[in-house]
C-alpha cells in the first residue's frame, strides 16, 4: 500500500478520545510483526523499543486519538485524503508505523510510544498513565512529538490557563430592572475586555510566542421574567514559556481586577505547564537543520512539556497543516508525507 492509504486504513478505525481500544489493538498487532521490537501494551497506550545498545535513545511519540467526528466520511481523492485524523495525527501515525518496522541499522535506539487520550482533560492523557505505571518505557535522552507541524519544527509550547469568573447580580424583574443589577451584562463588560485583548509576544531561542485570551464558556439567566443574580465565563489563556502559573495568574486577575466587586470570584480551574524551545540542543538542532526550514514557535500546548517535565529535551514535528487540525475539512497529502518520513529518517539514522 501506499503511505497515504495506511493513512486512510488508520482514519477509518475510530478513535475518538476514551474510545481508543480498536486503534491500539491493531497498532500492536502491526508492532508485532517486527519481532527485533520490544512491545508492550498499557491500557489503551503502546510502546514499542528496539533493544541494542547504542548509547543514545530518542522516543517519537504521537496520540491515537481523535477529536468527534465520523470516520466513515473519509474520502481519498488523488494525492490527497481528507478525513477525521488524518492530519492531527493518523498521518504522522502511519510513518511512525513504517519506520518502526523498517529493521535498517539506525545510529540510535528508538522507542515508539503511540497514546490515548491527549485531545481531552491532560489528566486523563495516556502519557500520564505511561508516567504513573510503566516510567521505565519513557526513558530517552531526546524526544518528538509527532503533531502536525507542515513538516517544520515547532518548538517548545505555550502554557494553558483555564479561570472561570463568576460575577454577582442581584434579581429583580425584568419590567422593574432598576431594582436589581444584572449579572449578564456585567459579564458582558468582561467579554468586551477579553475581546479587545492584544496579544503579548516574546522571542525565545529565535521564535515568537504570541499569548492568546478567549471566553470558551457563558453560563446565566434564571428566568424569562427575571434579572439574573449571577453568571459566570470561562477564560482560557494561552500562556508563552517565560511565564510561570503564578505570573500567568497574577495578570489574569490584574487584567480583570478593576471589572469586579466584592461578590464575585476568581477561580483556577486548570493549568497544563509550557516548555522551552530548546532549540540550542544538538540533536534537536540537527532536526531543524534537515528540515531545511526555519524553526518557529508551537502556539499552542502540546505533551513537549511532559516530556520536558521528564527532563527529556523535546520538539513538536509531523505531517500536516496544524492549521486543520480538528476541522471538518481536516485533510493530509501524499508529498506532506513522504517529506515527513525522508526527514524523520535521516534524523533516526
Amino acid at each position: 500500500m501506499s503511505r497515504l492509504e495506511d493513512v486512510y486504513e488508520l482514519v477509518s478505525i475510530s478513535s475518538l478520545s476514551r474510545h481508543e481500544s480498536t486503534l491500539a489493538t491493531h497498532v500492536e498487532g502491526v508492532l508485532r510483526t517486527n519481532q527485533s521490537l520490544d512491545v508492550e501494551r498499557v491500557g489503551d497506550n503502546v510502546v514499542a523499543r528496539t533493544t541494542g545498545h547504542r548509547a543514545t535513545r530518542v522516543i517519537v511519540a504521537g496520540h491515537l486519538d481523535t477529536v468527534p467526528g465520523d470516520p466513515r466520511a473519509a474520502v481519498m481523492e488523488g494525492n490527497e485524503l481528507i478525513g477525521l485524523g488524518a492530519c492531527d495525527m493518523k498521518g504522522s501515525l502511519a510513518v511512525m508505523l513504517a519506520l518502526a518496522l523498517d529493521e535498517t541499522p539506525r545510529s540510535v535506539e528508538v522507542t515508539w510510544i503511540f497514546y490515548a487520550r491527549e485531545e481531552i482533560s491532560r489528566k486523563e492523557s495516556g502519557l500520564v498513565e505511561l508516567i504513573e505505571l510503566r516510567p521505565d518505557l519513557l526513558r530517552g535522552d531526546v524526544a518528538i512529538l509527532a503533531e502536525p507541524t507542515a513538516g517544520a519544527v515547532e518548538a517548545g509550547c505555550q502554557g494553558t490557563l483555564r479561570v472561570r469568573v463568576d460575577m454577582a447580580g442581584r434579581r429583580a424583574h425584568t419590567a422593574r430592572p432598576f431594582a436589581g443589577r444584572n449579572a449578564i451584562h456585567r459579564v458582558a463588560e468582561v467579554i468586551s475586555r477579553v475581546a479587545h485583548y492584544e496579544p503579548r509576544t516574546v522571542v525565545l531561542d529565535g521564535v515568537e510566542y504570541a499569548e492568546q485570551l478567549q471566553v470558551v464558556f457563558v453560563e446565566g439567566g434564571v428566568a424569562a421574567n427575571v434579572v439574573p443574580d449571577a453568571a459566570t465565563i470561562t477564560i482560557n489563556h494561552r500562556v508563552a514559556p517565560d511565564r510561570s502559573p503564578e505570573e500567568a495568574v497574577a495578570w489574569l486577575r490584574s487584567y480583570l481586577d478593576d471589572l469586579m466587586v466584592e461578590g464575585d470570584a476568581f477561580s483556577v480551574l486548570d493549568w497544563a505547564p509550557s516548555a522551552q524551545p530548546m532549540l540550542s540542543h544538538e540533536r534537536l538542532n540537527a532536526l531543524v537543520a534537515l528540515t531545511s526550514r526555519p524553526a518557529r514557535a508551537k502556539w499552542g500546548w502540546t505533551d513537549v512539556a511532559t516530556f520536558q517535565e521528564l527532563a527529556i529535551p523535546a520538539t513538536n514535528f509531523g505531517a500536516g497543516d496544524p492549521l486543520l487540525a480538528h476541522r471538518s475539512d481536516e485533510k493530509i497529502t501524499g508529498d506532506e508525507l513522504e517529506a515527513f518520513e525522508t526527514v524523520l529518517r535521516a534524523w533516526l539514522s
